[in-house]
């Protein structure tokens, strides 16, 4: 299933709280994002469905391994072009990462493979 925009931001978003905190319910990612809690309760059924997630009966919602691979992959690339845009532009880093948040989602694979391997080489410096 092709995700939209959103559903990867809810997916990056509920990976970064889990690694943060341990555990994620719907009411830590509406709090995160800023979104209400029935915005966010039609977004995790849509992600359940998708067999992007599951959520356990105390609320806790988990990666499935597709969801883990999917929130990974859009946090990678989030992380590498926001280092890019600070390290090797010089953009302020609220303003990077707020820019990496839409960009992570249209570049091309490899675009983001080459800006990936600029950073490496900046970091080795």
């Amino acid at each position: 299933m092709k995700l939209q925009e959103s559903g990867e931001n809810y997916l990056e978003t509920i990976l970064i709280l889990k690694n943060k905190q341990g555990f994620v319910r719907a009411i830590d990612v509406a709090n995160e994002l800023g979104f209400s809690k029935p915005s966010i309760s039609r977004a995790m059924g849509i992600l359940k469905e998708a067999e992007y997630i599951t959520i356990q009966p105390d609320g806790n919602i988990i990666l499935t391994p597709e969801g883990y691979a999917k929130a990974s992959a859009v946090y990678d690339r989030h992380v590498f072009i926001s280092k890019y845009l600070v390290k090797i532009l010089g953009v302020d880093e609220k303003t990077a990462d707020k820019d990496a948040c839409r960009i992570e989602h249209i570049i091309s694979e490899e675009t983001f493979l080459k800006i990936k391997e600029s950073v490496k080489k900046a970091e080795e410096k």
